[in-house]
């Protein structure tokens, strides 16, 4: 039985990079995000080359088999721009773009700001 096991995750770890990445296009066509930046722990499996989907995101299943997906969103939001009204459009989008594309529930969308930075205008 633990063919089945492994299959399952194995499309289970599947499903939930496609939901990040999805997660990562609808954050990033919010204004004022200016990049997703990955955890942690992403970071090492990067240096250790493996290709991480939906760079800046993480999606979690609520179990095996379910039907409904937590979020969480990494960005840099720009200078000058208000962060709770940011973070607030980054939910709404990805919950939209996620339960429309994918069909699962989106139980919550976290954002966790890791920096604001500067934009240059002249290079626009």
């Amino acid at each position: 039985m633990s063919d089945g096991n492994e299959s399952i995750k194995g499309d289970l770890t599947m499903t939930q990079g496609f939901v990040a990445q999805y997660a990562a296009d609808a954050a990033l066509q919010i204004d004022g995000v200016i990049k997703l930046v990955p955890s942690f722990a992403v970071a090492l499996k990067e240096k250790a080359g493996v290709v991480h989907e939906g760079k800046g995101v993480r999606a979690v299943f609520e179990r095996e088999g379910s039907d409904s997906v937590s979020i969480t969103v990494y960005p840099v939001v720009e200078y000058g721009k208000i962060i709770p009204e940011v973070a607030w459009a980054i939910q709404e989008q990805v919950k939209k773009d996620v339960e429309r594309f994918t069909g699962l529930a989106v139980d919550e969308v976290d954002v966790y700001v890791c920096g604001v930075e500067e934009v240059d205008k002249t290079n626009k």
